[in-house]
């Protein structure tokens, strides 16, 4: 079984937070990208050929800025999958969702981040709260109704207050999945140019643990149980699929993949890119082969993640010291072959993959 990825590095505009590969928006670039893409598609074809494809994910960018692109390589491979769009509100309509599905796109992941209008604003968004509620109506009533919204905290200014009112706001909509990410200040972008000056204005650890909270409690009540660390209602295939350990192809500028206990990633110099696949050679940039104890730890952190934990039953010594250390300070628990994060723990994640990753080295 395999999963793949379609990187479309599509935008609008850049949002000051963002640290993913993005183009410009021109006919020229995504006529080339098509092309260069579908090289990729051809010169890869090999490693799927035969293998189950549990799941498809176009993400970006803004990849429903080059429908045809999506509308291509569905053509070639017609299958019968989870298939997930990433959107942004503003971009969304009955028209654009109605095409979507006639391609086959059954899931859609709509990148709403806050409704607040002023955080909005603060976070270069170009969707407003009403809008925001209106994508999700949309893409309901023109018939996708596997729904996922993006909704972040730690953001500059954010209280307790405007972040439960969002939670609150995304449950009455007809969604069945939301996922939760803090903010980070990336490198090479706006707020990580100006990160001395915006601490201050970011919530307190004590705040953030609350938010969390709130949100745990409240779509637990709402019937959006939380199944991984930033994730509630129901399971993504394609994300459970990172988190299992699934094998996925990444396709497209700056794409991931993981196959055959290999990691390795595309170049993310568009130029290059091109001029790699014009050649006729795929455009990797970096691969990586760990070694088994480093493996092994990868799987344990990403697996982690899940709240159903990572089942394993034995560890090498060195592994089994270090998590009898993190079960002594109340981060795991360990119930025989289940390993998996105490409430202390889905808290202090980072600290506990960081040591995992440090014991590895």
């Amino acid at each position: 079984m395999i999963s793949l990825y379609f990187h479309f590095p599509f935008c609008s505009h850049r949002c000051p937070y963002c640290h993913f590969l993005v183009l410009s928006n021109k006919r020229g670039h995504k006529e080339k990208f098509l092309s260069a893409l579908l090289k990729e598609w051809e010169l890869r074809l090999s490693l799927i050929e035969g293998r189950k494809i549990l799941s498809i994910y176009f993400g970006g960018g803004t990849p429903t800025l080059f429908v045809e692109g999506i509308q291509a390589i569905l053509t070639r491979l017609r299958p019968s999958c989870e298939i997930t769009v990433e959107a942004n509100p503003e971009d969304i309509t009955l028209d654009l969702v109605g095409c979507l599905k006639d391609i086959g796109v059954n899931r859609i992941s709509i990148g709403v981040q806050s409704f607040n209008n002023a955080l909005l604003r603060y976070l270069g968004r170009t969707h407003d709260s009403k809008g925001a509620r209106q994508a999700v109506l949309s893409a309901w009533s023109a018939g996708i109704q596997n729904i996922s919204i993006d909704l972040m905290y730690d953001i500059p200014y954010q209280t307790c207050k405007i972040w439960e009112e969002s939670i609150v706001q995304a449950c009455a909509l007809p969604i069945t999945h939301l996922s939760l990410y803090n903010l980070v200040f990336e490198p090479h972008t706006v707020f990580y140019n100006r990160r001395k000056a915006l601490v201050s204005t970011l919530p307190t650890q004590e705040m953030s643990v609350k938010m969390i909270h709130f949100a745990c409690i409240y779509c637990e009540k709402m019937g959006l149980h939380r199944y991984e660390i930033s994730s509630f209602g129901e399971p993504s295939i394609h994300n459970s699929g990172y988190w299992n350990g699934r094998e996925f192809l990444g396709f497209g500028p700056s794409a991931f993949s993981y196959m055959g206990g290999k990691r390795f990633c595309n170049t993310s110099d568009f130029n290059t890119y091109l001029l790699m696949l014009e050649k006729g050679n795929v455009p990797i940039d970096f691969e990586e082969q760990l070694d088994p104890l480093a493996s092994l730890h990868e799987r344990l952190i990403i697996g982690l993640r899940l709240m159903k934990g990572v089942e394993i039953d034995s560890f090498p010594p060195v592994t089994k010291e270090i998590l009898v250390e993190l079960e002594r300070e109340g981060l795991l628990i360990y119930d025989k072959p289940h390993l998996f994060l105490s409430e202390k723990g889905c808290l202090f994640y980072d600290s506990i993959a960081e040591r995992l990753v440090l014991l590895s080295e």
